[in-house]
């Protein structure tokens, strides 16, 4: 499988010890960066182009993921949902990881490198990365709302429940 990664300063060390361990289990790591510490850099220029590289493998038919990685992994997430056909999920336990798989389909995984040890965040991954959705209806009806909204800007009609309690 591939995954593309990207971080900030506060991720790259992690992202480096990443690259190693996908490899070791098989994984093609693909790093859009930072490549140097640079301790007043910006994770969006590496994030997007993380999430970039995802969307262009799946069109090509690649079951590829993504990894974002920064001090608390919420920015990093903010900007790889930015890229249409993302969905980034903040992971912070095992738990968040089975269900961004298993009932968002997320593509992409955001997790906080300060906030961890390196053994959970590891862990959190390999869940992540092993865990398939559930292709289950009502994860598939909420996915087509967004992805829907994400093509046309629509917002999806309201539930009949809604409606009946709007004053």
């Amino acid at each position: 499988m591939r995954v593309h990664l990207g971080s900030d300063h506060a991720g790259l060390e992690l992202k480096e010890h990443l690259i190693e361990w996908l490899a070791k289990k098989g994984h093609e790591a693909v790093d859009h960066g930072p490549f140097v510490y640079d301790a007043v850099d910006d994770y969006p220029p590496f994030c997007l182009r993380a999430a970039e590289g995802v969307v262009a493998d799946r069109e090509e038919g690649l079951g590829s993921f993504g990894i974002v990685i920064g001090g608390s992994g919420n920015g990093e997430q903010i900007a790889a949902n930015k890229v249409k056909g993302i969905r980034a999920a903040l992971v912070w336990s095992e738990e968040t990881a089975v269900l961004a798989r298993d009932h968002n389909d997320a593509n992409v995984i955001s997790v906080g490198g300060r906030l961890h040890t390196l053994e959970e965040l590891i862990r959190f991954i390999d869940v992540f990365l092993h865990t398939p959705y559930s292709n289950g209806d009502r994860h598939d009806r909420r996915l087509g709302q967004i992805a829907g909204y994400e093509k046309t800007g629509n917002l999806p009609p309201l539930p009949e429940s809604a409606l009946r309690s709007q004053p």
